[in-house]
């Protein structure tokens, strides 16, 4: 496929495990450039990277000099500034003819000062025109060499405590899937609200156990969390905006990535 020069993508945090795997996967198709925080030589060599901090950078003045057609923002941080920053990007959105890919892992009725968080720069968004305006729900993300992997390996190396979460109920899915997702959204200009995790159900503990088993003969130490006497389902199942068959994951393949 040649490079869509037409489509000119901003990837707001593309120097963290998620933001970074999602311009691999665009930048042979799409004109992308990625922001990144701390400073990193990797990073400035790279001319389709630039430096941004939300707590310091006006994120209105870089779009207005890049004027990228997509904003994808897999921001991190502090919650006060990256308000006001989406409250830019919204501006600049709403003036512009840009749209912008929201990356959020948010349950609707999520009741967490970080679910609330994200629900308020949501709801903002979703004022935009409908053409404008994507958002992604995403589970936990896994996949071999994700933070949560190496998190497990290391936990097993040195012998310490690994947490589950026996009551809570959740869905996942890897970077690699993940990505081309957001990819199949990109390209096909899709919007709306997109639920992006594995087609079935899993419990926290089990999850976590059946990656250990898989990665071979431990004897783990376990640190049961139990935040609620009830179960807890932190699960983002779709109900509509189905993506293809092509696209869908389940535990188990999630698993298999995460060990390759």
């Amino acid at each position: 496929m040649e490079k869509d020069s037409k489509q000119k993508i901003v990837i707001l945090g593309a120097s963290g495990f998620i933001g970074n795997a999602i311009y691999k996967e665009l930048c042979s198709y799409f004109k992308t450039f990625g922001s990144y925080q701390t400073p990193n030589n990797f990073f400035r060599k790279n001319h389709q990277f630039f430096h941004y901090d939300h707590e310091q950078d006006d994120i209105y003045e870089i779009l207005e000099s890049l004027k990228p057609n997509v904003v994808i923002s897999s921001l991190r941080g502090s919650f006060a500034t990256q308000i006001l920053a989406h409250q830019h990007i919204i501006e600049y959105v709403r003036e512009n003819n840009c749209r912008i890919i929201y990356l959020s892992s948010a349950k609707t009725l999520s009741e967490s000062v970080y679910g609330r968080f994200k629900i308020k720069i949501e709801n903002a968004i979703m004022r935009l025109p409908k053409s404008k305006w994507t958002i992604l729900r995403l589970p936990m993300v896994f996949g071999s060499g994700s933070p949560r992997i190496e998190e497990i390996k290391t936990s097993l190396k040195e012998k310490t405590p690994i947490e589950v979460f026996p009551n809570l109920v959740m869905n996942v899915t890897t970077e690699d899937k993940l990505t081309q997702q957001i990819h199949y959204i990109v390209n096909r200009k899709k919007t709306g609200i997109f639920h992006l995790g594995s087609k079935d159900l899993v419990h926290h503990d089990d999850f976590i156990k059946d990656i250990i088993n898989s990665l071979g003969d431990y004897k783990p130490v376990f640190k049961n969390v139990y935040t609620t006497n009830d179960e807890r389902y932190l699960a983002v199942l779709p109900k509509y905006n189905l993506l293809p068959k092509n696209l869908q994951i389940e535990s188990p393949d999630v698993i298999n990535t995460s060990i390759s």
